[in-house]
């Protein structure tokens, strides 16, 4: 009984570290691309460009992804941290529901947000004036709240798995 309990505790902390590291290199990636990346575009002009829908889709299409990933390790290690004997708490299945939350969101920006604001900003005709679509604003908008969401519960989920390191 106590060789099943000390595997156990050696998993523990090791689903820890995967939880933590995916949460901090997803949430500091978003921040990088959200608050440096896309506002130097911005002011330099290239979102007026008849280049950038395509350049913007290559970036988000390879960055979508890897929110995937880690959204999907999130989860996968608040699920294993639930059932193990010492578990994370009482916030377990708060703990679930949440990451559950980032991967909706990874989901909705990867098959929804990116494709639609590609599609709207694509310049299809070479001659006409480069501008950007009246429509964006709303999709930035939508963006702009579900970074939010994410990163609130990012932060959450980071500080509880802090908070029950072992």
């Amino acid at each position: 009984m106590t060789a099943i309990t000390s595997r156990v505790e050696s998993i523990r902390p090791r689903w820890q570290a995967i939880v933590m590291v995916a949460l901090i290199f997803w949430l500091s990636g978003s921040l990088i691309l959200d608050l440096v990346i896309m506002p130097s575009l911005y002011v330099s002009g290239m979102m007026t460009s008849p280049e950038f829908a395509t350049a913007g889709n290559l970036m988000f299409w390879g960055f979508n992804r890897v929110e995937l990933i880690c959204a999907a390790l999130v989860a996968t290690g608040l699920m294993v941290l639930s059932n193990l004997s010492n578990g994370f708490g009482k916030q377990s299945r708060t703990a679930i529901i949440l990451s559950l939350v980032l991967l909706a969101i990874a989901l909705i920006d990867t098959y929804a947000l990116t494709p639609q604001m590609s599609a709207l900003g694509m310049q299809l005709n070479l001659f006409d004036a480069a501008e950007v679509p009246t429509g964006m604003n709303l999709l930035h908008q939508a963006y702009l709240g579900l970074e939010t969401v994410k990163l609130a519960v990012g932060v959450t989920l980071l500080s509880w798995c802090y908070q029950h390191q072992a």
